[in-house]
C-alpha cells in the first residue's frame, strides 16, 4: 500500500467514523427531529454515487470508505423516516 492510499483510507475512514455518534444517539433516543430529511437523502444518494465511481475507477479507498459511509448514514435515514 502506498502512502497516497493510505493517506485516502485514514481520511475517509475519519470522515465515515463521524457518522457513528449520530447513529448511536438516534438509536438510543429515537429521535429524528433535527435531522434533515433532505439533507440525508441527498448525501446517500452522493455516496452511492461515489461507491459507483470508485468501482469504475478501481479506486479502493473511494470504495471502501464511502461504503462504510453509506452502512452508517443509511440507518440515519433509515430513522428519520420511521421516526418521523
Amino acid at each position: 500500500m502506498n502512502l497516497v492510499t493510505a493517506l485516502g483510507l485514514l481520511a475517509g475512514s475519519l470522515t465515515t467514523i463521524s457518522f457513528l455518534p449520530q447513529v448511536i444517539k438516534t438509536w438510543r433516543t429515537r429521535s429524528t427531529k433535527d435531522i434533515s430529511l433532505e439533507m440525508f437523502a441527498i448525501f446517500c444518494s452522493g455516496v452511492l454515487i461515489w461507491i459507483i465511481y470508485g468501482i469504475l475507477v478501481k479506486d479502493v479507498p473511494v470504495i471502501f470508505t464511502n461504503v462504510a459511509t453509506l452502512t452508517l448514514a443509511s440507518p440515519i435515514l433509515w430513522f428519520k423516516l420511521k421516526y418521523k
